[in-house]
């Protein structure tokens, strides 16, 4: 468990730099710009982070300007420890070198890993590295509890396809499960599995089986939901309100109780969230935790569906399965100042920028008390905070902005790439001398 960073020492930190992060927003009726070309799945612009998973080319500059995502791969992950897992921070699209992308602290406890939400966090999000384009995925969880408090295991597309499996902290016999086409937030697709034993204190595994035909829910290898494709027709749009686009992975904890949220989805999460919780005083965090997950790739030689190149792209704004390309382009960045359309660009030599860089790039995203998905609210009108890009380079990495985050990972991290977790609300943005003390202060702090 981590203490939080004294009053007193972060006031002086923040006092070391003022620059203000302004976000620049997208939308399909707003695209990024040229300079910041990458919309996040939470609706803001940058570079880097911004470029990879959850990156939105709908909404982005170019379709290009997103990096290509990794094709779907056979993986069956114990999560056992945090070996797999990598800091959003640190990640430049190498799939083969990890399994999880993660925004908050997981924590690896007997044999499992935790996904936590310290008091006045955002919780915790893992993402897969690699994309799923149909298939089936399974994992063993227990949620976590209380009013507000929100466990997801989701797959969720970058054009924000999405199928769920949620549980509200006050309901721990329901297993919520839902879908989404493209974001529309058409609330009647949501079905309750019941029936299920506590899903806090018990294990339970919750598995999805997704085909370009059909979605099947399963709790403990028993059917629990079935959506076929053929009843989706939306004869308006002329089109499939079906999720059918590759998808990432993700599963999390977040604060659907959260004051920042709107009252519809605090009433969902059951409430509005309890920070000084028995959870929170005994433990310092809410928590949920997962066991294995395997991850089982559509078998198919043929469109939609297929893996057998190297990543995935989209040839057209629609974004809809038959606009899919499993190509070979590259899916790795050479810095986090790289986007899909400059992949190799490096942060500037010490010598050329005259001394350390203090640009204000945003590099990192995240968003602020709402869930990854379309249930959850993204990132809005909450402080910035700043995060660091972790990479070894003979030049000098700017300061990573990141807009609307997730605090844990833009506070601070520790000297082994662990988050510090101290889960402060910042209105500004450190400068790089300010993080490096940040990153001492709270280095300290470990238990």
């Amino acid at each position: 468990m981590i203490r939080s960073i004294p009053a007193m020492a972060l006031a002086a930190l923040l006092g070391a730099s003022t620059v203000l992060a302004d976000a620049v927003t997208c939308s399909l009726d707003k695209k990024c710009p040229e300079e910041s070309p990458c919309c996040s799945q939470y609706g803001e612009c940058g570079v880097g982070a911004y470029c990879l998973g959850g990156c939105d080319p709908r909404m982005s500059f170019s379709l290009d300007a997103c990096v290509p995502n990794p094709v779907c791969e056979d993986r069956s992950m114990k999560m056992d420890s945090t070996d797999g897992i990598v800091d959003v921070s640190k990640y430049l699209g190498d799939a083969s070198k990890a399994d999880w992308v993660a925004q908050g602290s997981p924590l690896a406890h007997n044999g499992n890993i935790l996904l936590t939400m310290p008091a006045d966090s955002s919780g915790t999000v893992l993402a897969s590295t690699v994309y799923m384009w149909y298939g089936n995925v399974k994992a063993k969880i227990k949620t976590g509890k209380d009013a507000g408090v929100v466990t997801a295991f989701i797959l969720f597309s970058d054009v924000k396809d999405e199928i769920d499996f949620e549980w509200v902290g006050t309901e721990l016999d329901i297993a919520q499960t839902n879908y989404y086409f493209q974001g529309i937030p058409d609330y009647t697709h949501s079905t309750n599995i019941t029936g299920v034993s506590n899903t806090n204190s018990e294990w339970h595994t919750y598995e999805i089986r997704w085909t370009p035909d059909k979605i099947e829910w399963y709790v403990d290898d028993k059917l629990g939901r079935t959506q076929k494709k053929s009843d989706t027709w939306n004869a308006t749009a002329n089109q499939w309100d079906f999720p059918q686009t590759p998808s990432r992975v993700q599963l999390s904890i977040w604060p659907g109780g959260s004051d920042k949220n709107a009252k519809g989805t605090v009433d969902w999460a059951g409430g509005p969230i309890d920070w000084n919780s028995d959870d929170i005083k005994n433990d310092g965090y809410y928590y949920a935790s997962v066991g294995e997950i395997t991850m089982e790739c559509y078998k198919t030689d043929k469109d939609p569906g297929t893996n057998s190149g190297k990543s995935y792209t989209y040839k057209d704004a629609r974004g809809t399965n038959d606009t899919v390309i499993d190509g070979d382009s590259d899916t790795v960045l050479k810095s986090l100042l790289g986007t899909g359309l400059d992949m190799d660009k490096d942060y500037p030599s010490s010598s050329s920028s005259g001394g350390a860089s203090q640009s204000t790039q945003a590099v990192i995203p995240g968003l602020s008390g709402g869930g990854p998905g379309t249930n959850g609210e993204a990132g809005g009108d909450s402080g910035s905070g700043t995060g660091s890009d972790g990479a070894t380079n003979a030049g000098s990495a700017p300061t990573a902005v990141c807009t609307s985050g997730f605090q844990q990972v833009c506070g601070s991290s520790d000297s082994d790439g662990g988050n510090t977790n101290e889960a402060v609300r910042q209105d500004r943005v450190l400068g790089a001398s300010a993080f490096a003390a940040l990153v001492a202060v709270a280095g300290m702090l470990w238990l």
